[in-house]
């Protein structure tokens, strides 16, 4: 009579093999705003923390004085411009020379591009959003002097985010564009997030030598925040047929895996090479092929050869 051993059937399924990772999240872009003009800070529009679109208006630095420098341009300009019209009238009767003429073009070139100079200045006084996203905390007061090195807000994007993370250098050749990444933050352990690589770092980073990667995550729910720590599975491989059994199978021997096959009630011994782990089974790259019958329970009291009287159990 044979020795009583609960078997379970190798199967087929999928399997990912990945990279594990762990990273943070950054923000797609980052600045902190400072104004380029200098003066006195006069209205703020913005509310701290809140989202704010490309172009919408942060600061306004007063401007007074540049509005009376681009009036009294304007009124240069206007001079400038009658006297060049009189010049020309004045060539159409031969009571004028051509060196006025040129004279008269040049003084209306040069006020003109006065103004628009200081027009330009005059419309930096209004600090605005160069993209849509997040406002942090703002660092002024209504009232500061603020000049070109005054930090007055952080403005960052919120979606999409990046997840950003360090690999090995000996997995150089199995990174990629495109390639899925998945991963859970601190905040949210029941949620997985994903996203796809956009950036692999052709340089090897000194002294660990780990390659920067980064992906891009969707994060229409703001739930994803520049600076969480985040541990990462990077996909390399996808197997859609791949042989698994229940790692209990498994019988690890003076470096190397054995598992217990029975075939027509006795059981023998092969040597298997292992591939992906997942929780409660692992891919068998050869040495057993699906459909066959692997022991998990009794496996230690088993011989080469030994009859045996399996159990089939479900997993």
């Amino acid at each position: 009579m044979g020795m009583p051993v609960e078997v379970a059937v190798a199967g087929r399924d999928t399997v990912v093999d990945a990279i594990v990772a762990t990273g943070q999240i950054e923000a797609l872009q980052s600045i902190e705003l400072r104004p380029e003009v200098d003066g006195r800070l006069v209205e703020i529009f913005m509310r701290e923390g809140g989202e704010v679109a490309r172009g919408a208006p942060l600061f306004k630095i007063d401007d007074a004085e540049l509005r009376a420098q681009v009036a009294r341009l304007e009124a240069e300009r206007d001079r400038a411009l009658q006297a060049l019209e009189r010049t020309r009238r004045l060539i159409e009767q031969n009571a004028s020379s051509e060196a006025d003429l040129e004279a008269a073009e040049a003084n209306a070139r040069s006020t003109q591009a006065q103004l628009d100079l200081q027009q330009v200045r005059l419309d930096r006084t209004v600090v605005r959003a160069p993209f849509s996203g997040l406002v942090g905390a703002r660092l002024v007061s209504l009232g500061d002097y603020v000049t070109s090195s005054t930090r007055l807000v952080a403005l960052q994007t919120v979606d999409p985010q990046r997840a950003a993370f360090q690999i090995p250098e000996r997995y150089a050749q199995r990174l990629q564009l495109g390639q899925e990444v998945t991963f859970r933050v601190a905040a949210l352990p029941d949620v997985e997030f994903t996203g796809v690589v956009d950036f692999v770092d052709p340089v090897v980073a000194l002294p660990a030598r780990t390659i920067a990667v980064k992906a891009e995550v969707p994060n229409r729910s703001r739930d994803l925040k520049a600076g969480m720590f985040i541990e990462v599975r990077l996909a390399t491989d996808v197997r859609p047929d791949a042989v698994v059994v229940p790692e209990d199978a498994i019988l690890p021997l003076s470096g190397a895996d054995f598992v217990w096959v029975v075939s027509e009630g006795t059981a023998s011994r092969r040597q298997v090479e292992l591939g992906v782990r997942i929780p409660g089974f692992v891919e068998i790259v050869s040495g057993v092929d699906a459909g066959e019958q692997v022991v998990v329970g009794g496996l230690e009291r088993l011989s080469e050869g030994a009859p045996v009287m399996p159990t089939v159990v479900e997993r």
